[in-house]
Parts: C-alpha cells; sequence; structure tokens
C-alpha cells in the first residue's frame, strides 16, 4: 500500500516566531513504514543517478542520507558544522537571517569524479544545499542530484541551486 506522506508531516503556526509555519517531520520519522517508503522513494531515484556516495548537512540530512546511502551498499559523507570533525576539512559559508554559519567536510570524503547525491530533511531557502554543493564540488565531486522530503516553494530555494536536479518528496 502506498502512503500519503504528507498525513505525516506535522504543521505548526506560529513556530519557532510569530508568521512561521513550521512543517515538522517527526511523525514521519517515527511511522516505520512512512519512513521506509520515504527513503525507498529516494533510493529509487539515486538508482536512476548512478551515485556513487551520498552527502548530507548536519543533522537531519543524516537522517535523510544515512539510510539510503546503506541501502544502496555506498558511503555517507557527513558535512558537518564548526568542530566537529577532526582532521582536515573544506569549508563553505552560508548566510542566515541574521549573520552566517559555516559547513565542513572532510578533505578526504569525495574523490574526483564522484557522482554525489546531496540530501536533506527539507529544501527552503536554498543555503545550506547551497553550501553542501560547493564543499563537494570543491574537493571534485559531481553533484547528480539533490533530494528532499520537504520542499517550501514559497521560499525559492531551487533558486539558489539552479542547475542541479531537484527531487522532492512532498511540496508546500
Amino acid at each position: 500500500m502506498v502512503l500519503n506522506l504528507k498525513d505525516y508531516v506535522a504543521s505548526y503556526p506560529n513556530f519557532p516566531e510569530p508568521g512561521i509555519l513550521f512543517r515538522d517531520i517527526s511523525p514521519l520519522l517515527e511511522n516505520g513504514p512512512a519512513y521506509h517508503q520515504a527513503t525507498n522513494e529516494i533510493v529509487d531515484y539515486a538508482k536512476k543517478l548512478n551515485v556513487d556516495v551520498v552527502v548530507g548537512p548536519e543533522a537531519r540530512g543524516f537522517i535523510v542520507g544515512c539510510p539510503v546511502a546503506y541501502d544502496l551498499d555506498i558511503g555517507f559523507a557527513p558535512a558537518r558544522k564548526k568542530g566537529k570533525l577532526p582532521g582536515k576539512t573544506v569549508k563553505a559559508t552560508y548566510g542566515l537571517e541574521y549573520g552566517q554559519s559555516a559547513l565542513y567536510l572532510h578533505a578526504d570524503a569525495i574523490k574526483p569524479g564522484q557522482r554525489v547525491l546531496v540530501t536533506d530533511d527539507l529544501l527552503a531557502t536554498g543555503g545550506t544545499i547551497a553550501a553542501t554543493i560547493k564543499l563537494v564540488e570543491d574537493l571534485g565531486g559531481i553533484v547528480v542530484g539533490t533530494a528532499f522530503l520537504v520542499e517550501l516553494m514559497d521560499l525559492k530555494g531551487r533558486d539558489k541551486i539552479k542547475g542541479y536536479d531537484v527531487f522532492s518528496l512532498m511540496k508546500y
């Protein structure tokens, strides 16, 4: 039976601040069949792209990307926040509403020419994913696709990642 995944996304008005409608994927993650279906749909997408490795930003990109990489029998490389990765890393900064943040990837996580799928739970403004893509490309990887559980269309995240294939399970 195919589930309507939107039935497993909770909506919270005025969180974390007034005027924001927060889309929470926790109910999807908490439901085995829904989480399995969502993962399988992204796995099917990744198979078509002949992906070599999956990369996801901290922390919810791990929740999406790790089971996909596991199912494909390929590696997963975490894009982490400052101070979370030992050894040599590469860095990409991105803008936030107030200020900047940065993501880091191990300098040897991606080999030149590897076909990479970038995953996250949500595509909103696109800043985090654009930074993750930059990390992959700085190491010589080829981003062949991006995959998300949820895409917030009104925030126009696709504009920041133009030219990249975007796969979203649910659009709001």
